[in-house]
């Protein structure tokens, strides 16, 4: 099987700001009608050359949160226009032009396993269990770049603590939708799908770690998860799961997509780690998206709440 992985571009090469944000437009044509062609007749076809997806709507925040970072934001143009979102196509640009055909209404999570009360929610009815936090947290992509993002949810543990998981599990498994007229990506065998994700339970439940609905105030653009993903700011960008369809309590460690894809280079547990070099290049430096100069990458993001989490661990064996 053919694996193509995001770490095939080297984190040396990613573009600056203004050089990407050209050549976005100038592909932005070409590309959607060549996505229509293999398309063939489905939702892709709504889409018009150089459309980007935006939310819009706007949500009822109402808590600042104490865990956010102070530092710059990164601009809402460049957190909606460089994405990994691989059902929507592998180059960063192809998510912002492909992903407005996703249905995000009416949508529905399954959560269950080995929980006491299994339920099926309504996205609606997942956006009250809690109030809506803003989070400004930091992230890394292994890929080599970073972003700040202010992210709007609550914390994962709300929606854990109302199913009641059981004494056997350990494990939480995230699942992402699969529509197959309107995500692309998903002809290629890059990955086998649907995308999974996966935690441990106290990771899932740890407060930092963040079922999220929008970002700078309004519902998720479609290129970045909506309606509903998960945050994990301490990890690798790729174990937050976007557009989340079911929530699977489990007594085992699940497979990982990526994981299974390429498990030299792809750890289950994927925390930032400086030390530990991705099989072809170092993790020690990362540029901020939008910026021209390295920055050193910190251990766990600089969340160094969680490393009580991994009290004991070998965490270049379990990477």
């Amino acid at each position: 099987m053919l694996i193509k992985k995001p770490s095939d571009v080297p984190s040396s090469e990613i573009a600056p700001k203004g050089l990407y944000l050209n050549r976005r437009r100038f592909l932005a044509g070409a590309a959607a009608a060549g996505a229509v062609a293999l398309a063939g007749r489905s939702a892709l076809e709504l889409i018009e050359p150089g459309t980007i997806a935006r939310a819009g709507m706007k949500l009822n925040v109402t808590v600042k949160s104490p865990f956010s970072t102070t530092e710059k934001e990164t601009s809402l143009e460049d957190i909606t226009h460089y994405n990994n979102y691989y059902e929507f196509g592998t180059d960063k640009y192809s998510p912002a032009k492909y992903a407005q055909a996703l249905r995000t209404r009416p949508w529905k999570v399954q959560v269950d396993g080995e929980v006491l009360k299994p339920k099926t929610y309504d996205i609606d009815d997942l956006l009250k269990l809690a109030p809506l936090e803003e989070r400004i947290y930091r992230h890394r992509c292994v890929e080599g770049w970073s972003i700040v993002v202010p992210w709007n949810g609550y914390s994962l543990s709300a929606l854990i603590n109302q199913v009641q998981p059981t004494s056997k599990a350990k494990f939480v498994q995230f699942v992402t939708v699969e529509q197959r007229d309107t995500m692309p990506g998903l002809r290629d065998r890059v990955l086998d799908w649907p995308y999974t994700e996966g935690l441990r339970l106290d990771e899932a439940m740890h407060p930092l770690t963040l079922l999220c609905f929008g970002m700078y105030g309004e519902e998720l653009p479609k290129q970045d998860g909506a309606p509903v993903r998960t945050v994990i700011p301490w990890k690798y960008g790729f174990k937050s799961c976007k557009s989340i369809v079911h929530i699977r309590f489990m007594a085992t460690q699940p497979s990982t997509a990526w994981n299974m894809a390429g498990p030299s280079e792809y750890g289950f547990y994927s925390n930032v780690n400086p030390n530990v070099d991705h099989p072809r290049w170092s993790q020690a430096t990362e540029r901020r998206l939008g910026d021209f100069f390295k920055r050193k990458t910190l251990m766990f993001n600089g969340y160094d709440q969680v490393a009580s989490l991994y009290n004991g661990m070998d965490l270049k064996k379990y990477f």
